[in-house]
């Protein structure tokens, strides 16, 4: 076909095509659901062989192939195209229309994907998908296998659609982030909720093993040096001094065990203070220190705190590094925590975690409690950064 994709002056076709699209858009469908529709549709109305629906990932930096027409919904979710790359990048980049009528081999934009069989068609299409409210949502792709003239009518035809469409793909999207996020923070509400369980068996635990028997043992003993004290004076004072040594044994699990629920340093010195000291009290480590003399809330404290003790922990077991460096900053409503070290580092795409075990869950999951977020950087040879986020308001 030679002709434009609508028929001369064909507005009732047209209008009917439209209208199908509203229909589809406006019953609320998952982002994959309404990509595969609104392919189908645009083919059956514009007489083109295949359409593709690219959409822009959540982080603005790739498309994803999110619906197409059969064959090709067999790949939809495993072609992957960086922003720049083909066509349907450039279109993303540029936010242009790009129509290639044939010999798209010769177009440098052009990138060959054996998956899409683009040999077997001539002529394209490719418009972005945006709206002034939800901005570049993805790029829309026609291909016609036999030679074909595109013209601005037609083009202007699928601008249209891709607007149209760019709304109901972005409230998709956001409907699916909110609903991940309400799902995660169930979980990690069941897990927030386990590990104060976990905390709660372990503090009884340490209480019943350690210092209930100890302070059994040393009502013995002060029983001991009672009932001797006048016929044997030399064995109530052995007793007394077993019972002094229970004490001192006692007072310091009992701190052990207050300092797992609150490090007591943070309530005499602050988190500066307390970072500083946790600074001192790691072995074979030079630690340099940036902290700015500013009071948190008591839960951002501890959070934060228990952050930097995690990492510090971390460099000592895990990175074989000469000296680290913490910082801690307020600004613009933000405390800023990081921890930087010179050792080993590891490649943080293999693996959620770190080498050993390097607790980037336990961690994140910390600063998520707050409202914050911990972003890890690292590279082999070249040391850890970790660093931590959170909203003071």
């Amino acid at each position: 076909m030679a002709g434009p994709l609508l028929g001369l002056a064909d507005l009732e076709r047209e209008n009917a095509l439209l209208l199908s699209i509203i229909e589809a858009v406006s019953t609320g469908p998952t982002v994959e659901t309404l990509a595969a529709a609104v392919a189908r549709l645009i083919v059956d109305a514009t007489a083109t062989d295949v359409c593709f629906v690219h959409v822009l990932d959540d982080a603005e930096r790739s498309l994803t192939l999110t619906g197409a027409t059969p064959p090709f919904d067999q790949q939809v979710g495993r072609i992957r195209l960086p922003l720049g790359t083909g066509v349907t990048g450039w279109v993303a980049s540029h936010h242009e229309p790009a129509v290639i009528v044939e010999h798209k081999e010769a177009d440098p934009r052009y990138v060959p994907f054996p998956a899409l069989r683009g040999t077997e068609f001539t002529s394209m299409v490719s418009v972005p998908m945006a709206s002034d409210l939800a901005g570049l949502v993805g790029v829309l792709n026609v291909h016609t296998a036999a030679r074909r003239e595109f013209t601005d009518r037609d083009v202007r035809l699928l601008v249209g659609i891709g607007r149209l469409v760019a709304g109901a793909l972005h409230q998709a999207r956001v409907h699916r982030r909110l609903a991940a996020r309400e799902r995660a923070h169930e979980q990690f509400t069941e897990q927030v909720i386990a590990a104060q369980e976990t905390e709660r068996r372990r503090l009884a635990g340490d209480i019943h093993d350690g210092i209930s028997q100890r302070l059994v043992t040393l009502s013995y003993h002060l029983d001991a040096a009672g009932q001797t004290l006048h016929d044997e004076p030399g064995y109530a004072a052995e007793q007394l001094g077993l019972a002094r040594g229970l004490v001192d044994l006692t007072l310091d699990e009992a701190r052990a065990a207050i300092g797992g629920l609150r490090p007591p340093v943070l309530d005499d010195l602050g988190l500066a203070g307390g970072l500083a000291s946790l600074a001192r009290s790691v072995p074979g480590l030079e630690v340099v220190l940036d902290l700015a003399d500013r009071r948190l809330p008591e839960h951002l404290e501890i959070a934060l705190y228990r952050i930097a003790q995690e990492c510090l922990q971390n460099v000592v077991k895990h990175a074989a590094a000469r000296s680290a460096q913490v910082s801690f900053a307020v600004r613009r409503g933000h405390a800023r925590l990081e921890v930087a070290d010179d050792g080993a580092g590891f490649d943080t795409g293999a693996t959620g975690e770190g080498p050993g075990g390097y607790g980037i869950q336990s961690m994140t999951e910390r600063a998520e409690l707050v409202g914050g977020s911990l972003t890890i950087a690292s590279r082999p040879g070249c040391g850890t950064t970790v660093t931590a986020r959170v909203p003071i308001g």
